[in-house]
């Protein structure tokens, strides 16, 4: 499944259980990212061991996306036996950040920062 618009694209591999992510995602509220928390949930549902959420060639993500990052990481610390891993961008600043915040909802998350 995908999720394309002019400034973002979306995409889940459902064989590597993988969610890229790239663009710029700067939604207005929890409505519009409704599509997205979806999309993330129904991979949640299918129980993976793990679940990789793509970010590397995200530019931009503002406020709204970031919550709806931290809440999908507070439902997934509910399934002890699945593992998360963010792969992030070193390059691009609010990665480095604000993803070792998820690591405070949920110590076991991995963040790659390449």
């Amino acid at each position: 499944m995908e999720i394309k618009a002019k400034d973002y694209f979306i995409q889940r591999d459902p064989i590597t259980k993988t969610i890229h992510f790239q663009g710029l995602l700067l939604l207005n509220g929890a409505e519009e990212y409704a599509p997205i928390t979806q999309l993330l949930n129904e991979l949640l549902s299918q129980y993976p061991s793990t679940i990789t959420l793509e970010l590397q060639q995200l530019r931009m993500l503002n406020s709204s996306g970031f919550q709806m990052l931290s809440k999908f990481v507070m439902k997934a610390r509910q399934h002890q036996d699945i593992q998360i891993l963010i792969k992030g961008n070193k390059s691009i600043s609010w990665q480095t950040r604000s993803l070792r915040n998820l690591q405070r909802l949920m110590p076991t998350i991995q963040i790659e920062l390449e």
